[in-house]
């Protein structure tokens, strides 16, 4: 289904209509303001938000191919909200794939919500829950590598700008490349 060494973008999905949206019209859209740096993935799995109800909240239960992305605006996205207090912004238009369920759900554990999180096709099949999805150790340097290659593909940095070091944590949520406290746990 997913190849182990892909690159997997883990995304907040707030509600059922932004699943029907994804599954029908074959889009996800972004906030530039809260976009990570790199949004050009091989793949985009989801995290379902609250309004998902009981059986579904909290988990990463779908994935689709990440076939390209765009600048627009909200209004054009979502022409039956014109009046939206947000419709001005832009926002990235991530074009799908098909959807596909993953063999198995993977539930929160003790995170209660997360944003954007970077991972790798192998963690994504085998992850049981969220904290799983976390790339640790060596694999870590090689995530980075591809996230560096590919924002300097897209164009949107310079090599001065990204390092060659592998990063902790801390220096990628600096970064915005990983954010800890856009994960929320159970108090």
């Amino acid at each position: 289904m997913v190849p182990p060494n892909s690159l997997v973008l883990v995304a907040y999905l707030p509600t059922p209509r932004d699943f029907e949206i994804a599954r029908l019209l074959g889009w996800y859209r972004i906030p530039l303001r809260k976009a990570p740096k790199v949004v050009g993935a091989d793949f985009i799995a989801f995290f379902n938000g609250a309004s998902f109800g009981p059986d579904h909240r909290g988990r990463v239960e779908t994935i689709a191919p990440l076939l390209g992305y765009e600048m627009t605006t909200r209004a054009d996205l979502l022409r039956d909200e014109a009046n939206h207090p947000r419709a001005r912004e832009e926002y990235y238009k991530i074009q799908l794939g098909p959807i596909e369920f993953l063999p198995a759900a993977i539930v929160s554990g003790s995170w209660k919500r997360l944003t954007f999180l970077y991972t790798t096709g192998e963690r994504l099949m085998t992850a049981q829950t969220t904290r799983d999805l976390v790339v640790r150790d060596e694999e870590r340097e090689v995530l980075w590598k591809s996230l560096r290659e590919r924002a300097l593909h897209s164009g949107s940095y310079h090599a001065e700008s990204l390092p060659e070091i592998p990063l902790e944590p801390e220096i990628l949520a600096l970064l915005g490349l990983f954010s800890p406290s856009s994960v929320r746990r159970k108090s």
